[in-house]
């Protein structure tokens, strides 16, 4: 009934965004909608909004209303967390025709055709943090990535850190089923996929509501005939036990690629930032992963310049984090996000001060990086390669370890999807290392 229409969509923010954003799409070609890129002329224009910052709030209003410059008899579509969170103000937007907040958005057709025939501008907003939600069930059949598909297992999170805003915008802890999170990692898996990674807005959180478990969850998903790889999102440290890393290093699809979400290396700062763990809790994980793995990838968000975070407590930050020698390290300058407690404490740091350290720390993160990555070369590795790459005139493909290492096979014929084994002779470039094949 829509065969004639077209539509776009664009993304801002996180992983679970971006899944979101890929089934609505689905959604919308189920529908006979035309998928173009957001740039083109469109029938309908969707943004699945990011609130994470004040700079994600504005960056989201520009997008929307340069959808509706783009087209202005087109429907715009204001759907995700900064609608959630500025519901009254989006309403109010004469640039957004619909606006859907979060748990609502597979409701998106059923949206488009109310305000179709009614020509008002209409919303579902619901209030996602007094009102019991259940999971919105969503699913892909394929994505946007080549090789790798992301899944969505769970939404809310039960944390309330000082400073985000992601428990107002997403509401409380809910798990998918693991049934429906099966059925739809074995649809990818007949797609072509062969690696998957389990997201969530807490992933940690999974199975609270419900009583499952995560490492219940991972099991299923290994069992999936045709995945061969799983990697995991963000974990928190308490999570990371003896238990939990010896199991995960019985099933051999895990990639030992373990992002541990830190902030500060300093303790009183992370009790300022209300995370419920210490320095003490995140070393113990990150010794735990290494006794099971051999050099496990173990990466992490910061934050600096968090208020209060005294010369001192930087200091006490940077040698924490040359102790752990990550793989990777998420830099991020403490920014003020409106209805956050941390918004209001005392002490806010000066922007020249937070952009300093977070220079010194991105200079460690890039030392420590190279560090890890130099400890392959010479060794054998397996990788999965996921597209061409034209480096001085020489056809390459690229691909991973399983350590999330990229490394570069020279090779004219289409590697892509294919397990490839070789032995790391060096860098290719500053982060591309050079494979050859065996």
């Amino acid at each position: 009934m829509k065969i004639n229409k077209k539509a776009a969509l664009h993304n801002l923010g996180c992983k679970v965004n971006a899944y979101e954003t890929e089934a609505m799409q689905q959604i919308l070609e189920n529908a006979g909608y035309e998928i173009v890129p957001f740039t083109e002329y469109a029938d309908v224009y969707v943004v699945n909004t990011c609130s994470v910052t004040n700079m994600a709030d504005r960056k989201s209003r520009q997008m929307l209303h340069k959808a509706k410059k783009m087209n202005p008899d087109a429907i715009v579509v204001g759907a995700g967390c900064y609608v959630q969170t500025k519901e009254a103000e989006a309403l109010l937007d004469d640039t957004v025709d619909i606006v859907i907040g979060n748990n609502k958005k597979h409701e998106l057709l059923a949206m488009l055709e109310a305000y179709e025939n009614d020509h008002g501008k209409c919303g579902n907003v619901i209030d996602i943090n007094h009102e019991k939600q259940e999971y919105e069930e969503m699913f892909l059949e394929r994505t946007a990535e080549h090789t790798r598909a992301f899944i969505k297992v769970q939404d809310g999170c039960n944390q309330f850190c000082s400073y985000c805003i992601i428990p107002f915008a997403r509401g409380r802890v809910r798990s998918r089923n693991s049934e429906d999170v099966i059925r739809e990692v074995k649809r990818l898996a007949e797609h072509g996929f062969r690696e998957i990674v389990l997201t969530g807005i807490h992933l940690s959180s999974y199975g609270v509501d419900t009583g499952d478990n995560l490492l219940h969850l991972i099991r299923e998903v290994h069992n999936v005939d045709g995945i061969e790889r799983i990697r995991l999102g963000s974990l928190e440290p308490r999570i990371v036990t003896d238990g939990f890393a010896a199991a995960l290093a019985g099933l051999p699809k895990i990639c030992p690629h373990f992002h541990l979400s830190l902030q500060s290396g300093c303790d009183a700062t992370l009790q300022r930032m209300n995370r419920r763990y210490d320095t003490r809790e995140y070393e113990e994980g990150c010794q735990i992963l290494r006794k099971y793995f051999d050099h496990p990838a173990i990466t992490t968000d910061v934050i600096v310049g968090f208020p209060g975070e005294t010369e001192e407590e930087f200091a006490v930050t940077k040698e924490y984090l040359k102790r752990i020698h990550f793989y990777e390290m998420h830099i991020f300058q403490y920014s003020k996000r409106e209805g956050t407690k941390a918004a209001v404490m005392e002490h806010q740091v000066p922007e020249p001060v937070k952009k300093e350290r977070s220079n010194i720390l991105l200079a460690l993160e890039k030392k420590m990086s190279e560090e890890f990555r130099e400890y392959y070369v010479g060794k054998q590795v397996t990788a999965l390669m996921e597209e061409a790459y034209e480096f001085e005139g020489e056809t390459y493909f690229t691909g991973y370890t399983k350590e999330y290492v990229k490394i570069a096979v020279k090779s004219a014929a289409d590697l892509s999807n294919q397990f490839v084994k070789g032995t790391i002779r060096g860098r290719l470039t500053d982060d591309i290392y050079l494979m050859v094949e065996f």
